[in-house]
């Protein structure tokens, strides 16, 4: 963590330039601060509670394995928790757009099919976030709307908002775009309900009350192909391929920190020769021609784009989010205040 942090601080160093754009990322502060101000005077309650899961920084930050395992543990409280997402990465033939487990993920975009996998619950993509909700609210009967990535959709009245926080990059240099990594302020962290840190490393900004920390557990490797979603092959501490044939395995990713997916195999012993690919790429028979024969490992995110044409030794690996248990009593006091 600490060498990582060095590299970082020397990334932004070594790029001097960036301060010459200060001046336009003040400009651009000022302006998401009055967005902010009219959009929330006028966003109108829904007949749903609802939770927005995002962030400040640019990039991913783990967003997706916690939308679903909050999904979970709502529906384990009895509640019938909705997910909306903008569906980036996709583009549906109309909106909103309900999302299953069969859809097509040119349709509904990567990271919402995977939800819906995970969690069977309903989810909806739409750049119009409200009527999305109210589609879940009317159609679906659910009363808990959990907002993917909407902590900057303003015109969208939220009771709790969670920021997630990626534990090795934080706030990078601290500056807005475009000198700087962040969508808003690090002050917009002290306005939120609870920050979850996507790392153990600790949160570098000061003064916010509820940190909570996430950790990515890898639980087991599944098949790729469609004819196996969802079904264990083998635990993470097996190898499901041939190690005497692939001392050297190939990984592919198009997440949005891909370095993170490269350390944990690494973490997990496995040497891998491995590509990034860019966030929300949308994978073909071709980009994966160099795999040849040999086994090939990815994120659960990659896997739904390529289900329909992977090779029996295509893998990729399931996780959990595991969080620290001040996020729920958190969580679970919002809930039962906001139900009395």
């Amino acid at each position: 963590m600490a060498d990582e942090q060095r590299v970082l601080s020397a990334w932004y160093q070594g790029r001097w330039w960036l301060y010459l754009l200060l001046p336009l990322a003040w400009l651009l502060q000022l302006l998401a601060c009055l967005r902010r101000w009219w959009l929330q005077s006028r966003a109108q309650p829904l007949a749903a509670s609802v939770i927005v899961v995002g962030n400040i920084a640019i990039g991913g930050t783990g967003k997706t394995p916690l939308i679903i395992v909050l999904a979970r543990h709502l529906v384990a409280q009895g509640y019938k928790p909705g997910v909306i997402s903008r569906g980036y990465g996709g583009r549906a033939p109309h909106y909103p757009f309900d999302v299953t487990s069969l859809s097509d993920p040119a349709h509904s975009g990567d990271e919402p099919l995977l939800i819906a996998m995970e969690t069977q619950c309903p989810v909806v993509v739409g750049s119009d976030r409200i009527k999305s909700a109210e589609r879940l609210i009317q159609k679906f009967g659910c009363d808990v709307i959990l907002s993917d990535d909407g902590l900057q959709h303003y015109r969208l009245a939220r009771q709790f908002e969670i920021c997630v926080v990626d534990g090795r990059r934080q706030m990078g240099n601290g500056f807005c775009m475009p000198a700087g990594p962040l969508r808003e302020s690090p002050e917009r962290l002290l306005s939120v309900d609870c920050v979850v840190v996507n790392g153990e490393e600790p949160l570098q900004t000061k003064s916010v009350d509820a940190v909570a920390h996430m950790i990515l557990k890898p639980t087991a490797w599944k098949r790729v192909g469609s004819d196996y979603d969802g079904v264990c092959q083998a635990a993470v501490g097996d190898q499901p391929w041939n190690t005497e044939d692939a001392a050297v395995i190939s990984a592919i990713t198009g997440i949005g920190n891909p370095q993170r997916f490269f350390d944990t195999l690494a973490t997990l012993g496995l040497k891998v020769d491995g590509r990034a690919f860019a966030d929300h790429h949308a994978f073909s028979p071709a980009d994966l021609a160099f795999v040849g024969d040999s086994p090939l490992v990815m994120t659960a995110k990659d896997a739904v784009k390529c289900r329909n044409f992977a090779r029996p030794d295509w893998w990729y690996l399931a996780v959990e989010a595991q969080i620290d248990k001040v996020f729920w009593e958190t969580l679970d006091n919002f809930l039962e205040n906001n139900n009395e």
